[in-house]
């Protein structure tokens, strides 16, 4: 078929058919797998040279580890310890944040970083526990299980839910479904953390205030009740220390922020905080006045816990739930950050293996004691900021954490949960990007409302609620984009053969008696209808502008085909009913610059043939200037007695 249309003078040739088969694999190819990961296992001669390079694409340790310099190891070593000085009292705050024991937070920043150094791609991100999943896994599991009342089964089903997000994540990864996470767009993130973060510092109030009891709720209102009905066991030690400690902070921030090269100061601030606090707490006896302190921390690495998982009911499917959906999370904020300093630093990180090395060490990480981890930003930006050069620095920072884990828990008995409370309402505030919710605003309207939908989502009702209410937001975006694509009129630049919005372009003009549309989306079951009822609708409003104009009637209707990228069976069915709407009044309709695919579906579908292989161009220039000569010659057969009737108007 497409040779009988060159051999009748087709301007736009239908494609050779490629068997089914190639078709469905290319496309499959394009889906699973856009950055072809196996080229340089391919590429290799020898199964020696394949097995090694297959290695290196899960383990890509081994493709830096053997040019590791000197140099290299002095900046890794600054920049570990500089993030182990953070993470240890991040890893503590955040534990208690996910209502677990303080002694998780540092089992958490132990064997997950060293899991990711041997598997992850990126160089810059610091591997920890993070404060919106802690948040999440501890509102989530706490609405069916006490961590006060039955602490064994809470923990037990914090690692199950680790363990099930470790598999999770790993599994998108393997299974080449990383694209899931991109349906988490950049408002939706920028509301959820921002309302996250918001939760988490209300929820903050209760050490800031000395509280003993307090709301499991994390919506605002439930939280505002809390506080304000316990007015009277408000102790202002707490107030003054915790807040006394939040300025320092801040100040600390402060200084980094307009002194870059002063980062250590805000790395080193909440270790000092801890040390301060501490010692403050044991001169003073302050844990006889009022100020709650973490208490005995066991001394010694990680135990197994292999037969801590709950893999039977009735609790099962809450540690499920709760783990797909902090795995969720957690693979979004993680791929984010490593994707963000990748791009500062001009390489690149495979998002699938990304998934598989955090999902990796998840799964490790729930067999030996630690809740949930991925790469939390402030870290990551610590660690950037301290010079890192490759991965080595999570194992520094690992290195760092045994030491305090073997030798220094005892060291941790006086820090006042107050301090705790400070760093983590100090860190969330970086987390609020007000600044970024601005610019949705004045760059696009709906994806403010994405992003608002999302804060007020997790500040009035829950995490949970806040995500379902993000996604559903953008899903409808998406469907609204695919369901009604934009359709617009176009005109003639002067003295060119160059067609433009007539919208946007003041100077474009329209040719009497033809009606030249573009279409901007593919044309699929979900729009055919709506495509085809709107362009009968440009067609009526041109007609009735022409007519008090005293013009020449809609005689062509030109599409631009340039924007649609494919078409379905309904689509070509709607330009099929189109085109017999068109001939009963009198019209014809051309189609310009039509893709490979749309040609090969037309054709096969037999609408090619009844629309006509001569009124199908290249360009839309060369359509127009076809009809125009068509309308002037007052000759039917012009277009096909002359193909190069459109040199003759240019």
């Amino acid at each position: 078929m497409g040779g009988s249309a060159e051999a009748n003078g087709a301007r736009v040739p239908v494609p050779p058919a490629r068997p089914f088969l190639d078709t469905f694999r290319g496309n499959l190819k394009e889906t699973f797998f856009p950055d072809d990961p196996f080229r340089s296992v391919v590429r290799e001669r020898g199964a020696g040279r394949r097995t090694l390079a297959a290695l290196r694409y899960f383990f890509p340790f081994l493709e830096w580890a053997p040019a590791y310099t000197l140099g290299a190891f002095k900046s890794d070593l600054i920049a570990g310890i500089t993030i182990a000085s953070l993470a240890i009292p991040q890893g503590i705050s955040y534990a208690k944040l996910a209502n677990l024991p303080p002694i998780l937070g540092l089992y958490s920043s132990f064997v997950p970083p060293l899991v990711y150094a041997l598997m992850g791609s990126s160089k810059d991100l610091a591997v920890g526990t993070v404060a919106v999943a802690s948040l999440l896994i501890g509102s989530m599991l706490s609405s069916q299980v006490s961590p006060t009342e039955n602490p064994a089964l809470y923990m037990n089903l914090a690692l199950t839910a680790t363990f099930f997000a470790g598999v999770f994540q790993a599994s998108l990864g393997l299974l080449r479904l990383g694209f899931i996470v991109d349906f988490l767009s950049h408002a939706t993130i920028i509301g959820f953390m921002g309302g996250a973060a918001t939760v988490v510092i209300l929820q903050q109030l209760k050490g800031m205030l000395g509280l003993n009891h307090f709301t499991t709720a994390t919506d605002i209102v439930s939280v505002m009740d809390s506080v304000f009905s316990q007015t009277h066991q408000w102790r202002w030690e707490s107030v003054v220390l915790g807040c006394g400690f939040l300025f320092f902070l801040l100040v600390t921030r402060f200084i980094s922020k307009r002194r870059p090269r002063l980062f250590w100061i805000s790395a080193a601030a909440p270790l000092t905080s801890v040390i301060l606090g501490s010692v403050l707490v044991y001169l003073t006896h302050a844990e006889n006045h009022g100020i709650q302190v973490i208490g005995y921390l066991k001394k010694g690495l990680n135990p197994p816990s292999v037969t801590s998982l709950q893999f039977t009911p009735p609790y099962m499917m809450l540690a499920l739930k709760t783990g797909i959906i902090t795995g969720v999370i957690a693979l979004a904020e993680g791929i984010a950050v490593g994707r963000s300093f990748a791009m500062y630093k001009n390489y690149n990180i495979d998002g699938n293996k990304e998934m598989i090395a955090i999902g990796t060490m998840n799964v490790v990480g729930s067999l030996t004691s630690c809740y949930l981890t991925t790469g939390p930003f402030s870290r990551s930006a610590v660690n950037y900021n301290a010079g890192c050069k490759t991965a080595m620095s999570n194992v520094i920072m690992s290195l760092a954490v045994m030491l305090t884990l073997l030798f220094l828990t005892p060291l941790f008995h006086y820090t006042p949960l107050v301090v705790l409370s400070a760093i983590i309402m100090s860190a969330m505030l970086g987390l609020i990007d007000y600044q970024g919710a601005i610019h949705l605003w004045h760059v696009d309207k709906v994806d403010f409302c994405v992003c608002l939908g999302a804060y007020l989502g997790v500040v009035f009702g829950s995490v949970e609620i806040g995500l379902v209410v993000a996604v559903a937001i953008s899903v409808l975006r998406v469907l609204l984009f695919v369901a009604r694509p934009r359709t617009t009129v176009l005109g003639n630049m002067p003295n060119s053969i160059i067609y433009r919005r007539l919208d946007q372009y003041a100077e474009a003009q329209t040719v009497p008696g033809v009606l030249v549309l573009r279409i901007d989306a593919p044309i699929y079951f979900t729009n055919a209808s709506y495509l085809r009822e709107r362009i009968l609708r440009w067609i009526n409003e041109e007609e009735e502008r022409s007519k008090e104009n005293g013009e020449m009637g809609v005689q062509y209707v030109v599409l631009d085909m340039g924007a649609v990228g494919s078409i379905d069976t309904s689509g070509t069915s709607m330009l099929d009913e189109l085109k017999k709407i068109l001939e009963r009044r009198g019209m014809q309709i051309v189609l310009a610059n039509p893709g490979s695919e749309i040609m090969k579906k037309l054709n096969s579908s037999k609408v090619l043939e009844l629309i006509g292989h001569e009124w199908v161009f290249p360009t839309v220039g060369e359509a127009v200037a076809s009809c125009d000569y068509v309308l002037h010659s007052h000759k039917p057969g012009a277009v096909r007695d002359n193909p190069a009737a459109h040199e003759s108007m240019v």
